[in-house]
């Protein structure tokens, strides 16, 4: 006997890649269950069902950074006390950061994909779901998007629950309407400029040398990365990312904000044209901005 579920949650995170280097993510989850008929002639409530994996999930990979454990990029040490930083040295493009644990998940293997992440939540539901579950499939897929798309990290610092974390993101759809009708040449090229971007807020932006990241951030300079730096309910945050793969924002990074923010630059190719901006955070929500 098995059960099923059907986009049971969606993980929103972002990974480091050896190319692409911070990238945000969304995957869908389904999920199978096999197993024997328990005393009330169930194999699990379909709510507990939902309700455990899901809690699951979401502590365990969830607005977090995933970083690959195994790839020889990787630099990892304890801070101050429930603290880590992590290096990821790419060459010439190197990523650092200095935050409370809770904001990263370490994936067995050189790279994080949908094989080396389901393989690590299998793991760990296999050792918490109840013992009368004796198979379990867990599937991770992207949302089928009609159109453009595009990868972004960001940190939400007024934010009390984990969107205060400074590196998780999303895989978004855009869509922009243009006197009525969708412009797909306008849609790819903004979802380009987006491609695996990191969006900083001015206000969390700080000087490099005002950070406390470990020593192999030594090789950052102002004139390859940008510095980011804030205090949140989960503790203090700190970043150091490549120039070259930020867009700085003049507000925080809220999908609202956002949604105002892409209306704000590409009215200045439409001109007077009316422009409705719909901005995806992740699948399924999002914001809608007019100019």
């Amino acid at each position: 006997m098995k059960l099923f579920v059907r986009d049971l949650t969606v993980i929103d995170s972002s990974y480091l890649c050896e190319r692409r280097g911070m990238v945000g993510e969304s995957w869908l989850v389904d999920i199978e269950l096999g197993g024997e008929l328990n005393e009330m002639s169930m194999l699990l409530d379909f709510g507990r069902v939902k309700k455990l994996i899901k809690a699951i999930i979401d502590r365990e990979v969830d607005h977090k950074l995933l970083v690959p454990s195994d790839n020889g990029l990787l630099r990892r040490a304890e801070g101050a006390p429930g603290e880590l930083t992590v290096d990821w040295l790419r060459p010439g493009r190197s990523i650092h950061l200095r935050c409370p644990e809770q904001a990263f998940a370490f994936i067995p293997g050189d790279q994080v994909d949908r094989e080396s992440l389901t393989a690590y939540l299998m793991q760990i539901l296999a050792r918490e779901l109840p013992g009368n579950i004796k198979d379990l499939t867990l599937t991770l897929r992207h949302e089928k998007i009609d159109g453009a798309f595009y990868h972004y990290s960001h940190g939400l610092k007024k934010h009390d629950g984990n969107c205060q974390r400074i590196a998780h993101g999303h895989r978004s759809p855009i869509e922009l309407h243009v006197d009525g009708e969708r412009d797909p040449e306008l849609e790819a090229a903004f979802a380009e400029r987006w491609s695996d971007i990191y969006l900083g807020t001015d206000e969390d932006r700080v000087a490099l040398d005002s950070l406390t990241l470990s020593p192999h951030a030594a090789v950052v300079t102002p004139e390859s990365h940008i510095g980011f730096a804030y205090e949140a309910p989960q503790g203090r945050f700190e970043l150091a990312m490549p120039r070259a793969e930020v867009e700085m924002i003049d507000t925080d990074t809220t999908v609202e904000l956002l949604a105002h923010y892409i209306a704000r630059e590409v009215k200045k190719e439409v001109g007077e044209k009316f422009l409705k901006v719909v901005a995806y955070e992740g699948v399924g929500k999002g914001a809608i901005a007019w100019a």
